[in-house]
């Protein structure tokens, strides 16, 4: 949530370009130089967005940003004792206006790029990332953006048209990106409209926050509306994408297994025809083969050749933390994944069983100050699915480790997989892996391309494929 320049512009001129009613009181020819959302980043000129937060409301730090330079603040309650030479643009809702301000602050950059959007609740990350790449092989500049480039999924509104208008200005042409169901309810997308919606799926996530799958799947329905869609791509194979495809009020791509023929799944790749051509993808999982149909479909959508589309995912060289494999002499399969919701589990040991006659091992854990509801259900799905589980930390942040692991317990004693709890994440993915035989796969879920662990406010450094290599490495010279 940083501060930004901005080419000169009137708050008149703002508010007519964002398409927006506000009311402004003080003057209306007011000129700013920037746009900030954080009081401590304000500068001299600059127009304050008051965001009423989680956890802040941006209207208690507008004295503070005054007294740091803002001429205008953008308010959706009028704030008392404010000096005359500062206007404030009041409307009902800052977080709701506050793409479209952000928008025409930087000269609408959407406009300039194809924009595609990606939902769902799991294979936002790698459908993106392997549109991404067919784009590269179309021969277009393309900008990917979402979990693996930055803190949020979703940028917020001010980020992320900065974000854009510096991509466009940099000659790109073409934007991939994972809209969240949070940032949709919090209008970081709005003032978008992108050419292609992409639908994946809908399962369990967010429910501490959203409340219900009905608040959740109407969260994601948003993106398929015409304010933020012109055409949309849905999974004709989730139930969710069907419901989707029966309200969508936008034009109706779809794509499913109906499509494909001579499937092909491997730890480390999927093989099909599509069209009467072969496809590669260096991507293990049967998840994996609707990641690339949905970006594949997308590609479509936006101009790309057959030729490019398959080109593009012989390109793709694996997702970091996607159902990644870590390679070994010790002749089992050990793979990481950020499955970390009970259907993306539930697809991971899906995928792990259709390739190993050999015992699964799985090593999870559920997150800390996340939905609890979800983490007995995982257990359920893990224990049923495997055959030895290890319960385990995974961001506890500011909860008892074990308290969560006990949660989880509740879910695994009505089914006959062995299962171990440890709370130390790295003791567990050794023991795993010491414990695997040849010919088993052991599955290290949840975390993914992570790279820190946080327990009771710590951050520490924290991989998995990290872990699992020095596992294997201590297996290895233990074999000797």
């Amino acid at each position: 949530m940083s501060r930004y320049s901005c080419s000169s512009l009137s708050l008149t001129t703002i508010v007519q370009e964002a398409g927006i009613s506000a009311e402004l009181i003080g003057a209306s020819d007011v000129v700013i130089t920037g746009i900030a959302q954080d009081s401590r980043s304000v500068q001299q000129g600059d127009l304050f967005c008051c965001v009423r937060g989680q956890f802040a409301d941006g209207h208690a730090f507008a004295e503070q940003a005054i007294r740091s330079g803002a001429i205008a603040l953008l308010v959706d309650t009028v704030q008392p004792n404010v000096p005359g030479h500062v206007t404030q643009v009041v409307v009902s809702s800052v977080r709701d206006v506050l793409g479209s301000v952000a928008s025409a602050t930087f000269g609408h950059p959407s406009r300039e790029l194809k924009m595609t959007g990606i939902t769902g609740t799991n294979g936002k990350t790698s459908t993106a990332y392997i549109l991404g790449e067919i784009l590269k092989a179309h021969g277009v500049t393309a900008l990917v953006i979402g979990t693996l480039t930055g803190e949020r999924t979703t940028p917020e509104a001010i980020d992320l048209q900065h974000q854009l208008r510096v991509f466009a200005d940099s000659g790109g042409t073409h934007v991939v990106m994972e809209v969240s169901s949070h940032g949709l309810v919090m209008g970081r997308v709005n003032g978008i409209l992108f050419d292609v919606a992409v639908f994946t799926n809908l399962g369990r996530d967010h429910l501490d926050f959203h409340g219900s799958y009905e608040n959740y799947f109407a969260a994601k329905a948003q993106l398929f509306t015409p304010a933020l869609a012109q055409h949309a791509v849905i999974n004709a194979d989730d139930k969710y994408g069907q419901l989707l495809i029966d309200v969508c009020e936008v034009g109706v791509t779809t794509f499913g297994r109906a499509v494909i023929d001579y499937v092909r799944v491997d730890v480390g790749s999927v093989d099909f025809e599509w069209n009467s051509l072969s496809v590669h993808l260096s991507m293990g999982g049967e998840f994996s083969l609707y990641n690339a149909l949905a970006a594949m479909t997308a590609a479509q959508i936006l101009g790309v050749t057959d030729g490019d589309i398959v080109n593009g995912c012989e390109r793709v060289a694996g997702v970091p933390g996607r159902f990644e494999s870590v390679p070994n002499e010790e002749g089992i399969g050990v793979v990481v994944d950020y499955a970390h919701t009970p259907e993306s589990l539930e697809g991971v040991l899906h995928s792990a069983r259709l390739l190993t006659e050999g015992r699964i091992i799985v090593v999870f854990g559920c997150g800390g100050d996340r939905d609890t509801g979800k983490r007995s259900v995982m257990g359920e799905i893990a224990s049923r699915l495997s055959d030895v589980v290890y319960v385990t930390s995974d961001n506890p942040r500011s909860e008892d480790p074990s308290a969560i692991i006990e949660e989880i317990m509740k879910g695994t004693r009505s089914n006959i997989a062995v299962v171990h709890s440890c709370v130390d994440r790295f003791e567990a993915i050794h023991d795993a892996i010491t414990e695997a035989r040849i010919g088993d796969i052991v599955v290290i879920a949840g975390k993914g391309h992570e790279s820190t662990q946080e327990t009771r406010g710590v951050v520490v450094p924290f991989d998995d494929v990290e872990v699992a290599r020095g596992a294997l490495l201590s297996r290895k010279k233990n074999d000797r």
